[in-house]
């Protein structure tokens, strides 16, 4: 396989998992939040990623979530599963669960906290892509992961069979610069932000598209790659402005958080538009007052009608 097995591009976030107050998973809220991101054009969705808590998730719990999420797979929308987790043996599971439910992919971080040398990293994902099918995205997520996937180990990793992308989440741009121009040609290649450089950089041919969070500002953020797709460079700063306010507002350059956690913010970002997006389990906490006062008044600033929450 290599970038040219798939046709993933433009804006596909990783969305997050509807739970009730209680913590039950909530598949019809999961359904109504889907129904809500096609009808905002998304070129895709990863399902069960950081945003979606997966580390709140037991197996059974994301097979269902799968499942759900592959009945509104299409030609227009891509359904990716993260099968983020410490061991391969389990991320193995996750993929077949993937495979089962019909899903164009899977997404994988290196094992979270356990902070892997290279030669463990590439077994990880050799012994993941010689268990499944499916396209695999390699995700560097070195906030999360602790250790961030340089060039030199992600152009061994691309050459692992089922490798045919690379969600990048490096703070270090120069070394995402490096990496992009290293490997665009044989794997995809996400992660270009929506700035005036990002937005440059695409026009000229670079990247794929961006693997975002949430999806909240709805169709903003994949008329950003339909913009840069139409050579609007216009139109796709003036969108690419937008999501640089959310970006600002609430997030650190590293891709941290200003306040409370990303999940919730990303909860209450979609709730107080009406979205079914649910609550966030434990060890995680709902956004204080003040906080949901910060999101909402960020929404406002982009004309975006808000609503009280209950």
């Amino acid at each position: 396989m290599n970038r040219n097995t798939v046709g993933w591009t433009g804006y596909i976030p990783a969305i997050t998992t509807p739970f009730t107050r209680e913590g039950a998973l909530d598949l019809d809220g999961f359904g109504e939040q889907m129904g809500w991101l096609t009808q905002q054009r998304m070129h895709g969705v990863i399902l069960a990623g950081t945003s979606g808590e997966w580390f709140s998730m037991n197996a059974d719990e994301r097979r269902q979530l799968f499942v759900e999420g592959g009945r509104h797979r299409s030609d227009n929308l891509v359904v990716i599963g993260a099968c983020n987790a410490f061991t391969q043996q389990e991320a193995i599971v996750h993929a077949r669960a993937a495979e089962d439910a019909g899903l164009d992919g899977i997404l994988v971080t290196p094992p979270p906290y356990v902070g892997p040398n290279r030669r463990e990293i590439v077994k990880f994902y050799t012994d993941i892509s010689d268990a499944t099918d499916l396209p695999i995205c390699v995700y560097n997520w070195p906030r999360g992961c602790i250790v961030d996937l340089d060039t030199d180990i992600l152009t061994e990793l691309a050459e692992i069979e089922n490798v045919v992308a690379i969600k990048n989440s490096t703070g270090n741009f120069a070394g995402f610069l490096a990496g992009m121009y290293a490997l665009e040609d044989s794997v995809r290649y996400f992660g270009m932000p929506t700035s005036a450089l990002g937005a440059d950089l695409a026009l000229l041919g670079h990247g794929d598209g961006l693997m975002g969070s949430g999806g909240v500002l709805g169709s903003d953020h994949p008329d950003f790659w339909r913009a840069i797709a139409d050579g609007d460079r216009e139109r796709a700063l003036e969108l690419g402005a937008r999501d640089r306010v959310v970006m600002e507002s609430w997030f650190t350059p590293d891709y941290g958080v200003q306040f409370g956690n990303q999940q919730a913010i990303m909860k209450t970002a979609l709730r107080l538009q009406g979205i079914p997006a649910g609550y966030v389990r434990d060890p995680l906490l709902e956004l204080t007052a003040e906080e949901v006062k910060i999101i909402a008044t960020t929404l406002e600033s982009l004309d975006i009608e808000t609503t009280p929450l209950p």
